[in-house]
């Protein structure tokens, strides 16, 4: 790794030294050819389990203790997803350092809070609080830098996650926009059995969410199961699904064969549907899918473009003080 590439890192006050390290990567794990099923293509085929994947404690920011669900490592897995953030906790020693002044370019981060609030201001004049229910979708694009500052409720109960999703080459460089969506203006379906879904990001039955015309064809989903239910979705033949659960446990494949707990995550095969049933407690999870942009990645702390030299040239303009393209006062 270069000294220039380093030196950068130190001027984020540790954030990209603590962050993932630059990656370059030519995908190479194309989409699945759409399933047919036997004598019928018409048949549904549900999704089985392709790997599980238990959070890992880390640090990030200032001094934030949250749980990495996946990141730099499993970049080629996760396509069109590059990162996400568990960061629950009920000690604010643990997280109100918060993530000082950082950029971002290339990008969307999508925040959603289940308690407290993340207080944000950008270097363009855009602040506000990111409440308990409430969801940020931020696209960094052509590059913004912000700040995001936690803080606890009353109780000192803090909690939400951070998804990391990847631009394609073709948007990396547009406008920078927030997407701030409050509790309220999420849907929450109640289904016949019971299951409670809130939509961000997609559609259940005839019912969408607030989030839409994002590039990547993404579905977020909140969904509790009651226990011993079962909750079937149908999904978008080629995309990524994963399922993240966030609590108690259930088995996520139509064959019951693993029970999956808190703090772990499904990544599926392809095909049509998913099938979960909630073991003798409810199970909640986070429900997210995309479509694979199947682009080279060069990925440094919070900056991922296609190549190294456009990596170069997003910290030179960092440096140099031309990074914000769009919107600058």
């Amino acid at each position: 790794m270069r000294a220039g590439r380093n030196q950068v890192g130190t001027q984020y006050g540790g954030l990209l030294g603590s962050g993932p390290p630059f990656l370059s990567w030519a995908s190479r794990n194309r989409a699945e050819a759409p399933y047919t099923s036997e004598g019928s293509q018409t048949m549904k085929h549900t999704r089985a389990i392709k790997k599980i994947i238990k959070s890992k404690p880390t640090i990030e920011g200032a001094g934030v203790h949250l749980n990495r669900v996946f990141g730099f490592n499993e970049t080629h897995l996760f396509d069109p997803f590059l990162l996400l953030d568990d960061f629950r906790s009920d000690d604010p020693s643990r997280y109100l350092a918060g993530f000082p002044w950082h950029p971002h370019r290339g990008i969307e981060t999508i925040t959603y809070m289940l308690a407290g609030t993340v207080e944000h201001g950008d270097s363009m004049g855009n602040k506000g609080v990111i409440s308990a229910g409430d969801t940020q979708w931020m696209t960094a694009g052509s590059g913004i830098i912000h700040q995001e500052m936690p803080q606890g409720d009353a109780s000192g109960r803090m909690g939400g996650f951070q998804l990391w999703a990847n631009l394609p080459r073709s948007h990396k460089m547009m406008d920078p926009r927030y997407r701030d969506i409050k509790r309220d203006q999420v849907p929450e379906v109640i289904l016949e059995n019971g299951a409670t879904v809130r939509i961000i990001c997609g559609s259940v039955g005839k019912n969408q969410g607030p989030v839409q015309d994002i590039v990547i064809d993404p579905e977020y989903l909140d969904v509790t199961v009651p226990a011993e239910a079962e909750f079937v979705h149908d999904t978008k033949q080629g995309h990524t699904v994963l399922a993240y659960v966030i609590e108690g446990a259930g088995t996520f494949d139509k064959e019951k064969s693993v029970m999956v707990a808190n703090g772990s995550l499904c990544l599926y095969e392809d095909g049509d549907r998913c099938v979960i049933t909630a073991d003798k407690k409810p199970v909640r999870f986070l429900l997210i899918s995309g479509k694979p942009i199947n682009e080279p990645i060069a990925w440094y702390g919070p900056i991922v473009m296609n190549t190294e030299e456009e990596l170069e040239t997003a910290f030179e303009e960092y440096r140099n003080g031309t990074f914000i393209k769009h919107g600058k006062r």
